[in-house]
């Protein structure tokens, strides 16, 4: 039991043949990042490819959870395997409002085809922006047939992560304001399709005209597709068979003209590029704790030396 608990070979293995515990160990190993994490991600990274995602975010109280939970009823009446990661960069333990959600998802917590996980960056360098599509590819390798990536906000690394998914869904409210708060968070760059949510409350009107006038005033549609605009009442189940229906027209969009293909090479390159940059800077902190920063830091402030010069100096050392 002992080196199923500390080894990525073993953790991965345990994943592949449906260990539930390897799988949730396999995910705190990838949270802690580190050495261990990196094996983790290098192991699962041949034996995926075959899962899809979809990003659900929007302001807290959207209804995002409600939302998320009646989805999982469609996906699993349709016998399909589906994965939930609640994301949340600002909490480094599990509890709160992520917990909030996972109790909203109870229907759903003792289905063997529904796994369900919260995920908090555990302060390591590159945080959840790096974690997310390791944690992907490990619940790839397990088999699950869709991933969900729910965030409990609309801050940068939210909207990053939702933005990473193969679908991004963006869930507003009546009243919420209009659609020019959407726009500064950027999520109209990020959303394949919105979703006013509570539908039934006064004002899911004003909403849909504010945001088909930004969506107007946008940069013409990548690809053909429209982020289509959709009403439900999460809460009763209204328009939620209308979401997945788009979400599944979304998916055939982009597969019919090779645009997912294209949208997943993207990510690859962002996510090698954003790595290469981690990397260098865990070397650069090195440096700069070390003996030649010292060096030159008493040259510069004895101005024999200009802060770019040596920067450069310390930024071969780096990379030599």
């Amino acid at each position: 039991m002992g080196p199923r608990r500390t080894d990525p070979a073993a953790l991965v293995d345990g994943v592949r043949s449906g260990d539930r515990g390897a799988l949730a160990r396999a995910l705190s190993v990838i949270e802690r990042g580190g050495p261990d994490a990196r094996e983790v991600g290098r192991l699962a990274f041949p034996l995926g490819g075959s899962c899809y995602t979809l990003g659900i975010t929007g302001a807290p109280g959207a209804g995002k959870s409600t939302l998320t939970s009646a989805l999982l009823g469609v996906l699993r009446a349709a016998a399909l395997e589906v994965a939930v990661l609640a994301i949340d960069p600002s909490s480094p333990f599990t509890g709160g409002a992520i917990l909030g959600d996972r109790v909203r998802m109870q229907d759903h917590a003792l289905d063997p085809g529904v796994f369900i996980r919260s995920m908090a960056t555990r302060g390591h360098l590159g945080g959840l922006a790096l974690a997310t599509p390791q944690a992907v590819r490990v619940l790839d390798a397990a088999g699950v047939d869709w991933v969900v990536l729910e965030t409990v906000g609309v801050g940068q690394v939210e909207v990053e992560v939702a933005g990473a998914a193969d679908t991004t869904l963006v869930v507003v409210n009546p009243g919420w304001g209009d659609a020019v708060q959407a726009n500064k968070a950027g999520l109209l760059e990020v959303a394949d399709l919105f979703v006013i949510n509570k539908a039934d409350r006064p004002g899911a009107a004003d909403t849909r005209r504010d945001l088909d006038t930004m969506l107007d005033l946008s940069a013409p549609p990548v690809g053909g597709w429209r982020p289509p605009i959709l009403e439900t009442v999460a809460g009763t189940g209204q328009g939620v068979d209308a979401v997945w229906e788009t979400v599944v027209a979304h998916r055939a969009h982009l597969e019919a003209g090779g645009a997912l293909v294209e949208r997943r090479a993207r990510r690859l390159t962002d996510e090698l590029r954003a790595i290469l940059a981690r990397r260098l800077e865990e070397r650069a902190l090195d440096v700069a704790s070390g003996s030649s920063f010292d060096d030159l830091h008493r040259e510069v402030l004895a101005r024999r030396l200009d802060p770019y010069t040596a920067a450069d100096r310390l930024l071969c050392e780096a990379t030599s």
